[in-house]
């Protein structure tokens, strides 16, 4: 099912008044990746982006074109390592923090 425009809407307003939410959405796309759910996380990751630094800031930030960077964080998208690494960079150092991986036993 398609994602309706008033949900999100709602993510980035959300998003935009609530840091913590923000912040929440990082780690959600960063633990999606590494549990081997990337469509997820990039279609989180963009939402992100949209309702923070937007598209051209993290283009500027990550020395790419933002439309690269859309085609990269699209349902089908498939950024390499090192520009999964640089778009998490900004959007961590846009939001003000860490991430820090942890393994949990199953």
């Amino acid at each position: 099912m398609a994602l309706t425009r008033d949900f999100k809407e709602t993510v980035t307003q959300r998003a935009q008044r609530d840091p913590l939410f923000a912040q929440a959405l990082l780690d959600e796309a960063a633990t999606l990746f590494l549990n081997g759910e990337p469509e997820t996380a990039r279609l989180i990751l963009r939402d992100l982006v949209n309702a923070t630094i937007g598209f051209e800031q993290l283009a500027t930030v990550v020395a790419k074109p933002s439309k690269s960077l859309h085609r990269m964080l699209s349902p089908h998208g498939n950024p390499g390592m090192d520009n999964l690494a640089a778009i998490f960079r900004a959007m961590r150092e846009s939001l003000h923090v860490n991430l820090q991986a942890h393994s949990v036993a199953a």
